[in-house]
């Protein structure tokens, strides 16, 4: 059940479709593909100079890489998670970022924790055979993992563990950031059409020209071979992102592990679940959200989204049950495949 190729990485995640009219009445589309944070992304803009501003949205993928990643040695959270519980200064953005992490760590009760590094790293999921982490590996690691310890000092834009074997994994919110952070580049250039397609992260800039004004997005069915959609959303300026057990997965002995980890357990998360696609604003929000109400469970999950505004979200059960929160049919159209 590995994605073993590009393609078969994007089959595997949320598609992005046009139906009708795709293209607007100025510009025809130009869409590239490149590979960063381990998954392919896609740019398509609506612009004279498409491939320019692509070139450069790129580079600020490579640029948040060499920050924001986990595995990449020299970058900012390698560097925190190599300190031995020393301090280190990073950049401003990964400071604030790190930030914003804890406020969704206190905001979900500690089920969004970027401190589940310690976790991860003992998981595999790109591997040609993954193994299960033991029982005492699990364990061991286990109380390491507490948002509450990382400590941000705003004058040097520091960032200290408490813990020496504490490390940060920000998998569940770095593509959502780096979606904005393009947005606000394209935005500033004069580009208002396009769709940013980091994995299964989903940013649309504004309204289409032409009759069709909004961007049809499918959600994929969870488990299909070809990326076949169950259902699909119309969005204008917003923001699609699903977190799905069927994104990185393996199964032994007719046990399927994921890479969604309940960080109170250390295992994939149990609850019934499929994927959660939440639509936002911020791409950063979706992010980290639909993480968030994976880990909460159905009812849960679908209770912390009708609190929140202008924010809705489609959660779909392994039984294939699909449950929309209140402004899914209504505010955002929504059509069952």
């Amino acid at each position: 059940m590995k994605k073993k190729t590009a393609a078969f990485i994007m089959a595997c995640l949320l598609c992005v479709c046009f139906f009708g009219g795709c293209a607007p009445a100025k510009n025809q589309p130009v869409s590239k593909t490149g590979v960063y944070f381990d998954t392919v992304i896609t740019l398509t803009l609506y612009d004279k100079d498409a491939s320019r501003h692509i070139k450069a949205c790129f580079s600020m993928a490579e640029h948040y890489e060499d920050l924001f990643s986990r595995t990449k040695e020299g970058s900012d959270i390698w560097n925190i998670n190599h300190s031995n519980g020393q301090t280190v200064s990073v950049d401003p953005e990964t400071f604030a970022l790190i930030g914003q992490a804890k406020a969704y760590g206190d905001a979900s009760g500690g089920l969004f924790d970027i401190t589940i590094g310690a976790l991860t790293s003992l998981w595999d999921f790109t591997s040609d055979d993954p193994q299960i982490p033991s029982a005492a590996q699990i364990s061991a690691a286990l109380p390491a993992v507490d948002y509450r310890g990382i400590r941000l000092y705003e004058d040097t834009t520091g960032v200290q563990l408490a813990s020496e074997n504490a490390m940060l994994d920000l998998g569940g919110i770095a593509k959502g950031y780096v979606a904005d952070r393009m947005k606000d580049y394209l935005l500033s250039q004069g580009v208002d059409q396009g769709i940013i397609n980091l994995g299964g992260n989903i940013l649309c800039l504004g309204p289409k020209d032409g009759d069709e004004k909004e961007y049809n997005i499918a959600i994929q069915k969870p488990f299909s071979d070809n990326g076949e959609p169950i259902a699909s959303l119309r969005v204008s300026d917003a923001s699609v992102v699903t977190s799905g057990t069927y994104q990185r997965c393996f199964e032994k002995d007719g046990v399927l592990y994921h890479h969604i980890l309940d960080p109170s357990s250390g295992y994939p998360a149990n609850n019934g679940l499929a994927s959660v696609t939440v639509v936002s604003s911020r791409s950063a929000d979706g992010d980290a959200l639909s993480t968030a109400c994976f880990l909460m469970g159905l009812t849960d999950g679908m209770a912390y989204i009708e609190r929140l505004e202008n924010t809705e979200a489609v959660f779909i059960t392994d039984d294939g049950q699909i449950h929309t929160t209140s402004g899914i049919g209504s505010a955002i159209p929504f059509t069952l495949i």
